[in-house]
């Protein structure tokens, strides 16, 4: 069995004025940082974590460094498999915006945006890598929440067909014989 904690990063200057961050490397700001100590926080009154894997991004990076202090572990590993999906074009858009450059029907054009489902494929096959090589352990990734969204509801389609991730929320699956299971989603306690 492994236990793996799947935590969205703290929120950014862009996700608190509505724009889409996709790969584009946007710090966390200060308020991002605080939800980041306050999840350090409350792990020290927790269970025990093995290890922090993170997204090449700044805001993951960061959002894991600040934890990894506060529970006295490094976050050495990154994985590119785990960032945000690409934006292409809406990149730095509010949806205002991108309603008023291509119509309200902008999600049906072309505009550059990874596909869904190689988000999810990437997230999928990323845990089915951590599974097979830290058999018993209890891994914390940072990412981001198109790709934990989506990476859900590819691992449990039933329990997920839409999904919503807070900044700095913690989602537990375990995997035990090769079948997933959420035991936690969304959960943003820490920060009441």
């Amino acid at each position: 069995m492994i236990t793996i904690g799947l935590i969205r990063h703290g929120i950014t200057e862009w996700n608190s004025l509505g724009k889409a961050q996709g790969v584009s490397d946007i710090p966390l700001n200060e308020i991002g940082r605080k939800q980041a100590s306050d999840i350090g926080d409350r792990f020290l009154l927790e269970e025990q974590w093995d290890m922090i894997i993170t997204s090449d991004l700044s805001r993951a990076i960061e959002t894991a460094n600040i934890i990894g202090t506060k529970i006295g572990l490094p976050s050495s590993h990154i994985d590119k498999r785990v960032r945000e999906i690409n934006c292409g074009q809406i990149e730095g858009t509010t949806e205002e915006q991108r309603i008023r450059k291509w119509g309200s029907e902008w999600r049906n054009i072309d505009l550059g945006m990874e596909k869904f489902a190689d988000v999810s494929n990437r997230g999928r096959d990323f845990l089915e890598d951590i599974v097979c090589t830290y058999k018993g352990k209890r891994i914390l990734v940072v990412s981001h929440g198109a790709l934990i969204g989506l990476t859900l509801q590819r691992l449990l389609p039933q329990k997920f067909q839409k999904t919503y991730i807070d900044n700095t929320s913690i989602t537990i699956l375990k995997n035990r014989e090769e079948k997933w299971d959420c035991i936690l989603y969304n959960c943003t306690k820490h920060l009441k």
